[in-house]
């Protein structure tokens, strides 16, 4: 309600007055105000992992450039939804920002992801940024329209290390084992060559799991397996570093494209700083974490051998040949030729 109009020294300088205050007033009343923009994103790992300290990152620099007017809820812990139901929830709308695990993309029809999966493949996160962060990491995002996605953007995780009741430091030492893997066919096809059982589960179920003898182990960055508290049901970490493990931010269509300008290229540029503080955390809390696990008491921590490296890389190679065949030479030749000669650094 405007307030009521107050004496002046004439008629005309109190129509005035008055016009501005209900000018003021309505251009202040809540009706008024910029709808705020809600964005739902939603994870399945813990907040103080790399990609959860991303989210939260995202959320603030967000709240900042909008002054509020857009507030990001982040959902971690698979509070909203799990690794079984988010990508169809993005797709249908029920979410409006993901950062899948790289290892999703291929089940949901973008097999060329799937090259970030091969055993053996990247020695150094240089190598992997290169992709990442180049000309083959634009065209992978590119063709998530097929899926009805949108790709913003890569995030990493770190390289993965193998655990297990036992040291995993060549494929004899595999044999027999349950080992807890994403839904994809390249780790299915990895652990297989190395003589072990695939069996994939959500994330949020691998620590039950392997409580409960369901699995005997599985491969993770050190950051999941010191958050998830992982420790207590398994013996042994080998330090394999034997894939990568990193993330696709990705967008629901209709939900981007109902954006203006203003808000997309906001949401753009918070996204672009929180990924680049996100992958400079990544390593460090992996580094951090391993540390830790290393004064764990009752947890093995083990090393490969050069000897020992090679072989395993040796014995998973027909995976690689598969991946070839099923999805083409120009993606793995492009990422051999480009990026796998980059120093680290």
């Amino acid at each position: 309600m405007c307030p009521p109009p107050f004496h002046a020294g004439s008629k005309h300088r109190l129509l005035w007055v008055s016009t501005w205050l209900c000018v003021l007033c309505i251009l202040w009343s809540p009706m008024a105000q910029a709808a705020e923009l809600v964005v739902r994103l939603s994870h399945v790992v813990a907040p103080d992992t790399p990609k959860g300290l991303m989210a939260t990152r995202f959320q603030q620099l967000v709240a900042q450039a909008s002054g509020g007017r857009i507030r990001v809820d982040v959902y971690p812990d698979s509070q909203l939804y799990g690794d079984d139901d988010e990508m169809e929830a993005l797709q249908l709308g029920a979410v409006e920002i993901l950062a899948p695990s790289l290892s999703k993309f291929g089940v949901a029809g973008a097999p060329e992801f799937e090259v970030f999966d091969l055993p053996f493949l990247f020695d150094t996160l240089a190598q992997v940024r290169c992709v990442t962060q180049g000309r083959i990491g634009q065209e992978l995002l590119q063709g998530l329209a097929r899926q009805q996605m949108v790709g913003l953007g890569f995030l990493d995780n770190g390289f993965k290390q193998m655990s297990a009741p036992r040291p995993l430091l060549q494929a004899a030492d595999f044999q027999g084992l349950r080992l807890r893997i994403q839904a994809s066919r390249v780790l299915a096809a990895q652990m297989r060559a190395l003589g072990a059982y695939p069996v994939v589960l959500p994330f949020g179920d691998t620590r039950r799991a392997l409580a409960e003898g369901v699995v005997d182990g599985a491969e993770n960055p050190l950051s999941n397996f010191l958050t998830q508290g992982l420790a207590p049901v398994q013996r042994t970490i080998t330090l394999t570093e034997h894939g990568y493990l990193g993330y696709a931010v990705v967008a629901n269509p209709r939900f981007w494209a109902s954006l203006d300008d203003g808000d997309r290229n906001l949401l753009l540029r918070a996204l672009n700083q929180a990924l680049a503080e996100g992958n400079a955390r990544a390593a460090a809390l992996n580094a951090q974490a391993l540390t830790t696990l290393k004064q764990t008491p009752g947890l093995q921590v083990r090393s490969l051998s050069p000897a020992q490296r090679t072989a395993l890389r040796r014995a998973v190679q027909p995976v690689h040949a598969d991946f070839a065949r099923r999805v083409g030479t120009p993606l793995l030749r492009d990422v051999k030729n480009l990026c796998l000669g980059v120093d680290q650094g």
